[in-house]
């Protein structure tokens, strides 16, 4: 039996802030891109890359039909990477991206809470699901989740799938890994450098459904979003390989596809042991007064 992940203790839930980047200043975090501005294009890829037989990686971009809907919740972009012998990572991380979807717009509350009790909601359920059989036991996923609406962006995660922006020819980790490897970093124990090629790097400190409870990781306030802002959510099994700069130099020299491909082909050049996923959001100025408010969500998946 394959297991992707070892995870160690979980503490019970609570909310954990971190801390966006770049800096926003004070006058920034109380404006938005006005609505009529602005649309969002979309990419997703996701390959069972060069050594897995299956994918254990799930991935979503949802724009709600109902325009009330829309203006309140905005759209969301979700990305998980699932852990677990025979099919139960498939289970666990395809659990979390259909939960976490439906909870964030149909709970009543404002989409900073809704988007926290999704990945809470999601945890319970997977965590439940993985006590009915026995192939099931242990399952767990990553998840992060993003959301862009009123011009602003909000996010929260659990694992170590990653978030970053893309901003002014720079590339900003919008997300903290939730694993033992990066705690000894932020902690000055080990270097950034040298977290990357250490032997337990994939061991996470949190995930979805391993236990009954799970603290999420989301921002203290929603980030206000500018002109040609790109955010990439991705897997392990694209930024274990292929560096920060890498993504961000990619990312603004290629149109959305081609950039996506290219990352895609990148991992898998370098050995691709692991699945690999990506979306890549894109802030763009609208075409046109037209009622749509994104552009429709084009989905390629690569195969070997």
């Amino acid at each position: 039996m394959f297991w992707k992940r070892r995870k160690s203790n979980q503490q019970n839930h609570r909310s954990e802030y971190t801390s966006p980047h770049p800096a926003t200043s004070s006058a920034e975090e109380t404006q938005s891109l006005p609505l009529l501005d602005y649309e969002v294009a979309v990419t997703l890829i996701t390959d069972v890359g060069c050594l897995r037989d299956n994918n254990e990686d799930s991935s979503a971009f949802i724009t709600p039909g109902d325009p009330a809907t829309l203006s309140e919740k905005g759209v969301l972009a979700i990305v998980a990477d699932g852990m677990g012998g025979h099919s139960a990572g498939e289970v666990a991380s395809r659990l979390a991206v259909d939960m976490v979807g439906r909870v964030y717009y149909d709970h009543p509350g404002e989409a900073e809470e809704s988007i926290e009790q999704a990945l809470l909601k999601a945890n319970r359920l997977i965590y439940q699901t993985a006590q009915t059989k026995d192939s099931l036991a242990g399952m767990g996923t990553t998840c992060t989740a993003l959301a862009i609406h009123q011009g602003r962006a909000i996010s929260a995660h659990v694992g170590d799938s990653r978030l970053y922006l893309v901003r002014g020819g720079g590339i900003y980790l919008m997300s903290e890994d939730h694993s033992t490897v990066m705690e000894m970093v932020r902690q000055g124990i080990i270097s950034y450098e040298d977290g990357l090629q250490h032997p337990d790097k994939n061991v996470l400190t949190r995930s979805l459904g391993t236990r009954p409870e799970v603290m999420v990781s989301k921002w203290e306030r929603p980030f206000p979003l500018r002109m040609g802002d790109q955010f990439v959510l991705c897997s392990d099994g694209l930024y274990d390989l292929v560096s920060n700069d890498e993504i961000r130099q990619v990312v603004t020299t290629e149109s959305a596809h081609a950039a996506c491909q290219k990352l895609v082909e990148l991992a898998k050049e370098r050995g691709g042991p692991d699945n690999i996923t990506i979306g890549l959001l894109q802030v763009k100025a609208r075409e046109t007064q037209a009622a749509r408010t994104v552009k429709d969500t084009r989905e390629l998946e690569v195969v070997r």
